[in-house]
């Protein structure tokens, strides 16, 4: 611990954050003047309007994509992911705009087959170049900061390995401070006793000699008046004092924090749609995903329409009642499947042998088929491709008393398919514990939730979505 510990730069994260954005809005014009020179094109006035307005918008695009917040901790690929999106979308949106609307302005359209790519390019090596940089940097020694955790449980221990995970924020651990180093108990929950160094009085002479810069107090929420007394007796040292609440206590969901008038405000479910973009990203995800599909089951939803109607009394399609996002009443199309239609607040699930499954049915239901016409809901604006499955209301007003969180899922709008369904979580819930984990995968997909995910999912459905043992 009496290692020569080296001062350096880090500091509050606004002005590396503004440093970036400069560098990257110098590397987006360096690209346009390049791909200008390369066509013997002149840099005038229209070709600078567009790289102003093109950096406006993919600053507003890296914000909401976090792609200058450090302490994500993602990993380069996913923030390459991001610098891609944002860029594609604010030259499209640019590019757009001068198709669509008559500016006068005859722009050489070489230039921008090599700025559009060029550019994400550019900006994705440069952050790459960084982070190995600062990586290597911290790794010899050069502008550390060394910091210790007071509290010696399951939180402290999640948190030291999330920074382990950033080395090139430059943090190194000094280790766990609690109270219950001298006692038989000795923090259980910590899996490397070792780093368990001393209790809180040790940790204080270590910030009074300046051993240490940073100090994150894990103590459970419950022990406020401790928290308060330990705040106290820090400040009489100069390091900086960092409280890690303990949400995690709660089942948390898309969790943020905000200020209203500097009042911090936790959310603890909210849905990770609650911005404007990303609900537009579903919704164009959901009309691209249509618009490759729908032409290619329209045929067979024909033929199966059709096979419906001549093999058994009753119309095609069948319109149920069910639960959308924030708990609204949806009606969910389906091939009808059953030689009844029922709809009321009764609805018994089918099981094997089900005598009101029709021969036909029963081959639609295995193989996921009678749901093809809930893509034309999707279309309607009602559910999504991926998403938790609708449940009839019968059933969410049974299970929501049952099942802590159920009606949580509804945060988000019914899918056609879903993180539970490629998990094997089809067919008949006969038992408590089958939708407590069908439950389980839709809260993970809304906790979890990205463009990525909804791909994988929509991939993944083709091999193990669609036939289910279970599905009656």
């Amino acid at each position: 611990m009496n290692q020569k510990q080296t001062k350096g730069m880090i500091r509050p994260f606004q002005p590396i954050q503004g440093m970036k954005r400069a560098l990257d809005t110098g590397l987006i014009f360096l690209m346009l003047y390049f791909s200008l020179w390369t066509n013997g094109q002149a840099l005038g006035t229209e070709y600078l309007m567009i790289f102003i307005i093109c950096t406006i918008l993919y600053g507003i695009m890296a914000e909401h994509h976090d792609i200058y917040h450090g302490w994500r901790g993602d990993p380069m690929f996913d923030v390459a992911i991001r610098i891609l999106i944002s860029w594609t979308l604010s030259f499209t949106l640019v590019i757009s705009g001068l198709f669509l609307f008559n500016f006068g302005f005859e722009f050489n359209k070489e230039v921008f087959e090599i700025w559009l790519p060029l550019t994400p390019l550019s900006i994705i090596g440069l952050h790459t170049l960084r982070r190995a940089i600062a990586s290597h940097m911290h790794k010899i020694g050069v502008n550390v900061r060394h910091y210790a955790i007071l509290g010696g449980n399951e939180l402290g221990q999640r948190l030291m390995h999330a920074i382990s995970e950033m080395p090139w924020l430059g943090y190194r651990f000094v280790g766990y401070f609690d109270d219950r180093v001298e006692s038989k108990e000795r923090c259980p929950e910590i899996d490397d006793q070792e780093l368990i160094i001393g209790s809180f009085k040790d940790l204080l002479e270590q910030a009074q000699a300046g051993k240490i810069d940073h100090i994150y107090v894990t103590l459970p929420l419950r022990a406020e008046e401790r928290i308060n007394k330990l705040i106290n007796e820090l400040a009489d040292s100069t390091v900086s004092v960092n409280i890690v609440p303990d949400f995690f206590t709660f089942n948390l969901m898309h969790s943020r924090l905000s200020s209203v008038k500097g009042i911090p405000v936790v959310s603890v479910f909210d849905t990770p749609l609650n911005s404007a973009l990303d609900g537009f990203y579903k919704r164009i995800e959901d009309i691209a995903l249509c618009s490759v599909i729908l032409p290619l089951i329209a045929l067979p939803m024909l033929i199966i329409g059709a096979a419906v109607k001549l093999t058994s009394p009753g119309p095609a399609i069948f319109k149920q009642k069910r639960y959308g996002v924030n708990g609204e009443e949806i009606e969910v199309w389906k091939f009808r499947s059953m030689t009844v239609c029922e709809n009321n607040g009764e609805i018994k699930q089918a099981t094997v042998n089900d005598r009101r499954v029709t021969p036909l049915g029963a081959v639609l239901r295995r193989t996921s088929l009678d749901e093809l016409p809930q893509f034309i809901n999707v279309l309607q604006g009602r559910m999504s491709v991926v998403g938790p499955r609708p449940h009839a209301v019968a059933h969410n007003e049974f299970y929501r008393k049952q099942i802590q969180g159920y009606m949580l899922r509804h945060k988000m709008k019914p899918g056609i398919t879903g993180l539970a369904q490629i998990n094997g979580c089809r067919g008949e819930t006969d038992t408590l514990e089958k939708m407590e984990m069908r439950i389980h995968y839709d809260l993970e997909y809304i906790r979890h939730w990205s463009i990525f995910l909804d791909i994988k999912i929509v991939f993944l459905t083709l091999f193990k979505g669609f036939v289910g043992q279970q599905a009656y």
